[in-house]
């Protein structure tokens, strides 16, 4: 049983406005002085901040007291496309034209015109399912190339009756008469904490967990940089401790063969010293590529777990690498993934699902 209840931009007003309000669940809407419309999804150990009209982004994501978002600069959205000048804090969804810094030649923007894409429609769902009560958001984003792309994307955020985890749903609908080639990437950011632990199901050695070796070209490698990426190539275990000092500045990626357990799941967590960790899931059979992001400087902190249909070095790149995936006329591509905290109890379960499936000792 599921209840869709559409939203009007005309009806977001500065203070909160209760739409849905029950069964310790509720929905409110508000303004940022940006100008910058949101719905906040709770209950009480949930506070979820979404931009229904603005790349439908997970501004913050907050789970029994902690914000599992990214420190950012941007203390609040700006009411901006480019995607650097408004950077989501914990979600935002890109492609589908291209994903990552575009090579020269690519015609796409930074991680395409997915992240800040002014969608036409959103609206609210309230139902319950097989797992239990819930409220969400989605809408839909129709994009139109002339000469060129036609396509309509659709995101779907669900958070439970007392769970810590949002359930997200992703579709995109080729609307042209002709293939339309597409990338995908869910460039998820968690906050990094010192000595957090990163424990996922993949068997790691260098060939399944590769360091891009290349810097975007809108950064500059300081001093030292490069001699970590080259030490992260050989021994990417090296990783899986966030001491404090290590030199993920700017930023470091990581490309990462997942395994997916038999419900079709792979797993990547940040264990936290308490024993209570920030979980990402998603399906290798959707999403096959494993990006990983660890951004550590005096501005900005960033741990992306980030599933994805290519690796994020640009169109012209991932098709020569086969990466670039096409959709028939009128095809729907599907994915899903998870997102959230869980306990020490939890975590501990997820850690030993994961040693049992990698063989390795985490």
């Amino acid at each position: 049983m599921e209840y869709k209840i559409p939203l009007d931009q005309s009806a977001f007003y500065n203070g909160e406005t209760v739409l849905v309000d029950g069964q310790g669940l509720s929905v409110t809407t508000f303004v940022y002085p940006t100008g910058v419309k949101a719905v906040r999804l709770r209950h009480p150990s949930a506070d979820v901040i979404m931009l229904p009209y603005q790349g439908q982004q997970i501004w913050s994501a907050v789970f029994s007291g902690r914000e599992l978002a990214m420190r950012s600069m941007f203390s609040e959205p700006q009411a901006e496309r480019d995607v650097l000048h408004n950077l989501a804090r914990f979600l935002l969804h890109c492609g589908v034209t291209g994903i990552g810094s575009p090579a020269p030649g690519d015609r796409h923007v930074l991680h395409g015109e997915l992240p800040n894409a002014p969608y036409q429609h959103a609206w609210l769902v309230v139902g319950e399912d097989e797992n239990g009560s819930f409220i969400g958001l989605s809408g839909s984003y129709e994009y139109i190339e002339a000469f060129n792309h036609h396509y309509r994307f659709t995101p779907l955020v669900k958070l439970y009756q007392g769970s810590t985890l949002l359930r997200a749903h992703v579709a995109l609908e080729n609307l042209n008469q002709t293939p339309l080639e597409y990338m995908y990437l869910a460039h998820i950011n968690l906050r990094p904490v010192d000595n957090g632990r990163l424990v996922y199901t993949a068997r790691v050695n260098p060939a399944t967990v590769r360091v891009r070796a290349n810097l975007p070209p809108t950064f500059q490698a300081k001093p030292g940089y490069l001699e970590f990426v080259q030490q992260l190539a050989g021994h990417p275990e090296l990783h899986h401790e966030l001491k404090p000092g290590m030199p993920y500045d700017p930023e470091v990626v990581f490309y990462i063969n997942y395994l997916a357990d038999e419900q079709g799941w792979a797993s990547c967590m940040q264990m936290h010293p308490d024993g209570s960790a920030d979980v990402v899931r998603h399906k290798p059979d959707q999403l096959s590529h494993g990006v990983r992001w660890i951004c550590r400087t005096a501005n900005q902190e960033g741990l992306g777990f980030e599933p994805a249909t290519a690796e994020v070095e640009g169109y012209s790149a991932e098709k020569a690498k086969g990466n670039v995936r096409v959709l028939a006329s009128g095809e729907v591509f599907r994915a899903d993934y998870q997102m959230g905290l869980l306990n020490a109890e939890q975590a501990s379960e997820e850690r030993g699902k994961i040693s049992a499936l990698t063989g390795m000792s985490w």
